[in-house]
């Protein structure tokens, strides 16, 4: 009789916590129809082969589970709009920077350019050619050794035989060893940030002729 007794407080319980809880919120309804069936199921037992406690013990901790998993996505959602609303306030300031990303184009612009090289480690010889329209190279600066990171350039506009480049684009290429191992160098444009957009992607940056980027792809600001 006592196993009866307790489990007919049990399903008094879980009615009362009904009656209290009408008013929920959409976010709980998947608890509050849980709870619902689990009563109907106590006042509806045989009452000479109760439900387990153990077994109902088991279904509260599930949907506690459940409930507590839709709580901590609302939470995350709620964190990364606030991230990416943080992040576009970041690259709007960000707009009439010069910056260098990844590239290998080469503006020049009154006898002169600015590019860089983004090394992946120290290196004792980094060599830049670099090249012009139809793709013929005019000239190769030797930078010797050059620590890790990255590094801001800037070419004369001469070619090899020094004479003046025209103004316009250029492209050029990298290369460094480190002893006689190749050392990972990526290329670097210059350019100025114009305009900010927010895409699937998040938040990009538009650099003019060489695209749009993200804030990732910033490598040095002046």
């Amino acid at each position: 009789m006592s196993t009866i007794q307790d489990t007919q407080s049990a399903s008094n319980l879980f009615a009362t916590y009904g009656a209290k809880n009408t008013a929920k919120p959409a976010t709980d309804d998947l608890q509050d129809r849980f709870l619902k069936l689990l009563v109907t199921q106590m006042k509806n037992q045989d009452p000479l082969n109760p439900l387990d406690n153990a077994q109902v013990t088991s279904q509260l901790a599930q949907i506690s589970t459940v409930n507590g998993i839709e709580k901590l996505n609302a939470t995350i959602e709620t964190m990364a709009s606030s991230f990416n609303a943080g992040q576009s306030l970041q690259a709007a300031n960000m707009i009439g920077k010069d910056v260098l990303v990844p590239g290998s184009m080469l503006q020049v612009a009154g006898g002169g350019g600015i590019f860089g090289v983004d090394l992946a480690q120290a290196a004792d010889q980094v060599k830049v050619t670099i090249h012009d329209a139809s793709g013929r190279e005019i000239r190769t600066m030797d930078l010797d050794a050059q620590a890790a990171g990255p590094l801001a350039l800037a070419w004369d506009g001469k070619t090899a035989d020094g004479t003046q480049a025209a103004d316009g684009a250029y492209s050029f290429s990298v290369s460094a060893l480190r002893g006689d191992q190749k050392v990972d160098a990526q290329p670097l444009a210059f350019g100025s940030v114009q305009a900010v957009s927010q895409s699937s992607e998040g938040v990009r940056l538009n650099v003019g002729t060489l695209g749009t980027v993200g804030l990732t792809d910033i490598k040095q600001i002046f």
